[in-house]
């Protein structure tokens, strides 16, 4: 049986607390929505703060809202060499004893201790979708992925299961470009 998923790549952004949120922005201001993203409840924004690395840095990186418990600044792992962070592979919200980095916005900064990662690879999907594809919440699977000239399988995906998910695989551009991928490309589960 085949097990479809959209393919999206996710470029470098930066989930804010409210408290850095204050820091960086101002007391009490309010994210601005730029566009919906795919899934359920989040958003691009029209706000961009500076990432800063011993090495380098990058000036205008987008926030992604709403505003979340926990600050989480994701890189590819060519992001981070290249402003000199050393980022674990880590899903979205394990961040104790992650990489660390400045965040500077237009009314202050704000040193991580952690909150740096390269994203693993994941699958978005409803109880919903792991039932009808016979999977279950944190499996790994693989991703096989046809494109010109760059076909390949992506390993160790994890299965992200919540009922405020919509069926997406997101991989970053490091992963994307190694596979050629385009818009609305489509890959197949093996589970």
């Amino acid at each position: 049986m085949n097990k479809p998923v959209l393919v999206e790549t996710s470029a470098r952004h930066v989930h804010v607390s409210r408290r850095v949120l204050d820091i960086l922005f101002g007391e009490g201001y309010e994210l601005t929505k730029k566009k919906e993203l795919s899934q359920p409840g989040q958003y691009a924004c029209e706000e961009r703060v500076a990432v800063v690395g011993p090495k380098n840095s990058f000036p205008a990186v987008s926030i992604l809202g709403p505003v979340r418990p926990e600050t989480q600044v994701e890189l590819s792992a060519g992001d981070a060499r290249s402003i000199g962070v050393k980022c674990p592979i880590r899903e979205s919200g394990d961040l104790e004893g992650s990489a660390s980095c400045k965040l500077v916005g237009p009314k202050g900064e704000v040193e991580l201790k952690d909150g740096v990662i390269v994203a693993k690879r994941h699958i978005h999907m409803t109880p919903e979708d792991a039932e009808k594809y016979g999977l279950s919440d944190k499996q790994i699977v693989s991703v096989s992925v046809e494109t010109d000239g760059r076909s390949l399988v992506f390993g160790d995906v994890v299965v992200r299961v919540s009922p405020s998910y919509a069926l997406a695989m997101h991989i970053d551009t490091d992963e994307s470009n190694a596979a050629g991928c385009t818009p609305n490309l489509m890959g197949d589960i093996i589970a």
